[in-house]
């Protein structure tokens, strides 16, 4: 007997398991699309290993000095029936156990097993299996193939051959591969689901779902997109051939070329040499991409979540997986190590059940935790990747996250003890929403060119020290207001995005803008501390209304900063006290008067800007405390934007104003209108000014472009339309050139070249896109640049260090300076307030309202004018303004009067309905002035 043939008589103990990586966390390997040629073959080996263990179970080796407890002609074997002996192979295989080669001694059924054995093999190897391939075998299996021998009904087959009984397990052949998996693919899925239907059993499959989708592991693998081999794996493959003798290349044909293939646990450097197969995924990704077939899962889970019992598997997994997915990302930093970690995150959301009420509870506010943990890259990439989804797909995640915000708000009573920022579910929530939010805003319509150019000039600051550098302290936000670190990451902003895939306004959640406590948010905004989340990091949840709550604390802090500057120079330098903004005007030179006292402000000391203001008519007694700077900001709105002065055109079809681009007044003059217009939202009063959205685009950084004439001058944007869609030939039928003609200020005409030479360049078919561009750039950019840069200038003196572009978008900015054009009094009616003994039900505050319903639009505004100091409702509508109805006396000849400043109207007890509509129409149509009382 020779050395080959003693080593073949001995028990072969199969050799150790590949030790996993080190660390939390192991890189995962990209698991190849499953090969059916491979799978047969696969069922087939694991057969073959099984029945050997069954015949070594009941028949043994034949080797009477045996040493494996598991073997039938060891010393001491006790003895089983043909079932036990089946079950035992499967737990047997499972576990590696040692597996004995037949003795020559042995006859009979062992050697009718083994010509069985080998005849049914030949395709493969004429030669039997020796040790090193029973464990290669069973290496590539390992991990996929594992038996879960409590639950798995054995079907047993009986066969006859001279008198010897073979058993086969039929049910095992079919669900061996997938009892156990580690990974899922999409057929693989659809084969468990169908061997299941036909037994009517899906415990296999809720169980294989739950293994899988509970593990990171698991989850990163699946579903993974095909890729082709590239040239380094077909060479590492053809090398691996060439060493190997001709017996061993028909066996790897057959089984371990294929196997390897197919097994994701199949070591890397035997298809990619040196390197990870997730490196060089890695590399190959686009930005926006991932490694997981997506439309895969979406099959897959439609076709699934169908089933009640399969859907409680997918819930109690995710119980189960976003803990560890949390930790992972918390403490190992899985992230940089391997991007695929990504495609567990892809894969759970496409889930279309997440928002269902068996989520709400714990799985889905954990998996937010979880998600909430990415880091900014990893942010950056699922927002490029659902940027490509659908409208109905980004909703559908919107939705998601909404649900959770608002069921952990309703099912819990938040105060300013208890604060919805403490909430970890409802933070996280959030967090996660932001990403679907700049998903939402690259998959719009973008545009990312159109930019404004910085003021070559930087904006002079205040020459004084600050209060925090008095007391030693750093600035804070000295150079402007922050940005959302997503928003650089991605390079981009919300203003790029002229129209977003869904609405803005369906990321807005009302219930919890109802329970934020405002001035505690704004506190955490302005301490950044990690401890304390603040939702105005998260603008796009909130709402106007809430805002605009924000903006006016950031004010009046920056006021009363101011303010106790001036009290310790005061104190320190022996200034005179001047604690406020002052503006002493006269009625008939209020534009004299105030530009130039603000000018010499800009001056000297643009801080001072940034005190509150407080106005003063000359020769009149009323005290500011709101109202006087009302009327005084509606006062120069009307002479700025009279068409006489000439600083602002007027068009009678839009009714909007635009900067008169021929103007003689200098640039100081629109530099003074900027500070004024904000000023306005500093001060927090509302102003009737009517320009077209492209001035509110253009202060936020935005240029105007072809589609902004739709709103800025709707017969030009009509004209030019026209001829984009002109179907013949424009050069010959239009005869333009790239010449236009504008008149001036006296009706003079004035020509402009588009082009060098635009009066030789004709408008053809193949260059009128370009003609159209030029000309909106000309009328919206080049033609007022001067005028817009001073206004913008002026403006940004005062907003430069607000969160105003931090928090609004250009719309908003428009309805934060000119309020809201729905006039709902029926909201008023509601939110009033009575005192003095007038309430409700009082008969004179009944008449009020009837008489007032009764008003023309005219006589409402009127009204809003007489009470608040302006015309136009709040942000949020007029249901947001406090107004109180006093009682000033019993019945009386005296007009109604008013307090603007707290917006309290004092009504006299008139006898009839007839009388105080009379007293009131007089009162609101003659009214101008301020008096004390």
């Amino acid at each position: 007997m020779n050395s080959d043939e003693k080593e073949d008589c001995e028990c072969a103990p199969p050799q150790a398991e590949t030790s996993p990586a080190e660390g939390p966390y192991r890189d995962y390997e990209e698991p190849e699309i499953e090969n059916p040629e491979a799978s047969r073959m696969k069922r087939a080996a694991a057969k073959h290993l099984i029945e050997r263990y069954y015949h070594q179970l009941t028949e043994g080796c034949g080797n009477e000095s045996c040493s494996n407890s598991w073997c039938a002609s060891s010393v001491g074997f006790n003895r089983m029936d043909n079932n036990a002996a089946a079950v035992k192979a499967l737990e047997l295989y499972k576990v590696n156990a040692k597996l004995c080669d037949p003795h020559p001694s042995k006859k009979g059924t062992a050697s009718a097993y083994l010509e069985s054995s080998a005849h049914s093999n030949s395709a493969c190897s004429n030669r039997k299996m020796n040790h090193k391939d029973v464990h290669s075998v069973r290496d590539n299996f390992k991990g996929e193939l594992m038996p879960d021998t409590q639950n798995l009904h054995i079907v047993v087959l009986v066969r006859d051959k001279e008198q010897n009984t073979l058993f086969s397990l039929l049910l095992l052949t079919l669900l061996i591969p997938y009892v156990d998996v580690n990974y899922l693919t999409e057929e693989k899925v659809y084969e468990i689901l169908d061997i299941c239907g036909e037994k009517e059993d899906y415990s296999p499959l809720i169980r294989v779902i739950g293994r899988v989708f509970s593990s990171a592991e698991g989850l990163v693998q699946s579903f993974r997109r095909s890729k082709p081999h590239t040239k380094e794996e077909l060479k590492s493959l053809q090398g691996k051939d060439e060493d190997k003798d001709e017996d061993e290349k028909e066996a790897a044909a057959c089984s371990a070329t294929a196997m390897e293939e197919d097994s994701p646990a199949s070591s890397s450097s035997s298809r990619l040499g040196e390197g990870s197969s997730g490196e060089n995924d890695v590399q190959k990704l686009a930005p926006d991409e991932v490694s997981v077939d997506i439309e895969a899962v979406r099959r897959v889970y439609e076709r699934l979540l169908s089933n009640e019992k399969i859907e409680a598997a997918f819930l109690n997994a995710l119980v189960y997986l976003s803990p560890n997915v949390e930790c992972d990302l918390t403490y190992h930093n899985v992230y940089s190590r391997d991007q695929n970690y990504l495609n567990l995150f892809v894969i759970v959301m496409e889930n279309s059940n997440l928002h269902s009420p068996e989520y709400l509870e714990i799985a889905l506010p954990q998996f937010c935790k979880a998600m909430s943990k990415l880091p900014l890259a990893a942010q950056a990439k699922l927002a490029r990747l659902w940027s490509h989804y659908s409208a109905e797909q980004i909703r559908r995640m919107v939705e998601t996250f909404q649900q959770l915000i608002t069921y952990k708000v309703i099912s819990n009573e938040f105060n300013s003890r208890n604060l919805v920022n403490d909430d970890d579910a409802v933070v996280a929530s959030t967090k996660c929403l932001k990403i679907v939010y700049y998903a939402n805003v690259l998959g719009g319509d973008l545009d990312m060119e159109h930019n404004e150019e910085e003021d070559e000039e930087p904006i002079p600051e205040s020459s004084e020290l600050t209060l925090q550098e008095l007391l030693g302290e750093e600035r804070r936000n000295k150079k402007g207001p922050r940005v959302d670190p997503l928003e650089t990451e991605l390079g981009i902003r919300t203003n790029d995005c002229r129209r977003p895939l869904i609405p803005f306004e369906e990321f807005v959640n009302e219930p919890l803008n109802e329970v934020l406590e405002m001035d505690k948010d704004y506190t955490f905004f302005k301490v950044e501390t990690e401890n304390k989340f603040s939702f105005m990091t998260c603008p796009f949840i909130l709402n106007a209304v809430t805002k605009n709550l924000g903006l006016y604390y950031d004010n009046r802090i920056r006021m009363y900063s101011e303010r106790r500057i001036t009290v310790l120079y005061s104190l320190v330098q022996g200034q005179q006290l001047n604690p406020y903004l002052r503006l002493k005007v006269r009625r008939d030179h209020i534009i004299d008067d105030a530009l130039v006292r603000l000018e010499m402000i800009a001056m000297e000391n643009p801080a001072d800007l940034k005190k509150q203001l407080y106005v003063e008519f000359e020769g009149e007694q009323g005290v500011d405390e709101g109202g006087v700077s009302k009327e005084f900001f509606q006062l120069v709105v009307e002479e700025i934007f009279n068409p006489d002065i000439g600083m602002f055109t007027y068009d009678e079809r839009t009714k909007l104003f635009w900067f008169n681009a021929s103007s003689f007044e200098n640039e100081g003059q629109y530099t003074l209108i900027g500070i004024v217009l904000g000023l306005a939202i500093y001060n927090n009063c509302i102003l009737d000014v009517h320009f077209p959205m492209v001035v509110y685009r253009k202060l936020m950084g935005k240029k105007g472009t072809f589609r902004d004439l739709a709103d800025a001058n709707p017969v030009l944007y009509q004209s030019l339309t026209e001829l984009l869609d002109y179907e013949g030939s424009v050069e010959d039928d239009m005869m333009i050139t790239f010449q236009i003609s504008q008149t001036d200020l006296f009706g003079n005409p004035l020509m402009y070249d588009l082009r060098e030479n635009g009066d030789k360049i004709p408008v053809t078919n193949e260059n009128r896109k370009e003609f159209v561009a030029q000309y909106a750039e000309y009328m919206l950019n080049k033609s007022v640049e001067k005028q817009f840069k001073a206004f913008r200038r002026g403006f940004h003196m005062v907003t430069n260090e607000s969160p105003l572009k931090y928090l609004f978008r250009p719309e908003e900015i428009e309805l934060l300076i000119c309020g809201s054009r729905n006039l709902d009094f029926l909201a008023l009616e509601e939110t009033t307030e009575y005192d003095g003994g007038y309430n409700r039900d009082s008969r004179i505050i009944k008449e009020f309202w009837e008489t007032l319903h009764s008003f023309g639009e005219e006589q409402k505004r009127l009204f809003l004018q007489f009470t608040t100091g302006t015309d136009r409702a709040p942000v949020g509508g007029l249901g947001k303004l406090k107004m109180i109805i006093a009682k000033n006396g019993p019945d009386t000849d005296r007009l109604p009067t008013s307090h603007t400043c707290f917006n309290v109207l004092l009504l006299p007890e008139y006898s009839s309905k007839e009388k105080l509509r009379e007293r009131l129409l007089k009162a609101i149509t003659y009214a101008k002035g301020f008096g004390m009382l």
